[in-house]
């Protein structure tokens, strides 16, 4: 693994979440409950570590006692050029399936594409491409 990957703590919707997030961008998804590494602080079927690998890379878990939930704001996860133009487009209509547009994916006065989405887990996307 190389780069900075996202950890993210969720309120008991961990595996909801990174389900989701391969629907979105494929890849792999690996998750290990609070029963498979012996943690007695929450329900057994809470993520205590879930992974998505592949070209969007993401880590996840679900929240224990005195971890604090997620709230991001003044951040964006940004996916300008990982993939190609369609894959691009998909990526943000299914991202804003259940969750909000906030400026549309579209052409640029520069030449360039991109669009900005807050998907249904309250995560911001900046998406676009070149020409």
């Amino acid at each position: 693994m190389t780069g900075l990957t996202p950890y993210l703590h969720f309120p008991g919707i961990a595996r909801e979440a990174l389900s989701f997030y391969r629907e979105v961008f494929g890849g792999e998804l690996v998750l290990h409950t609070f029963a498979d590494v012996g943690r007695e602080d929450g329900p057994s079927d809470f993520i205590a570590h879930g992974m998505l690998t592949g070209r969007v890379e993401l880590f996840a878990a679900d929240g224990g006692p005195g971890d604090e939930p997620l709230e991001i704001r003044g951040v964006m996860f940004s996916l300008l050029g990982t993939a190609e133009p369609a894959e691009l487009e998909r990526w943000f209509a299914t991202l804003a399936d259940g969750g909000s547009v906030i400026d549309a994916l579209q052409l640029r006065a520069w030449g360039d594409h991109d669009g900005t989405v807050t998907d249904r887990f309250g995560i911001t996307w900046l998406i676009g491409y070149q020409g």
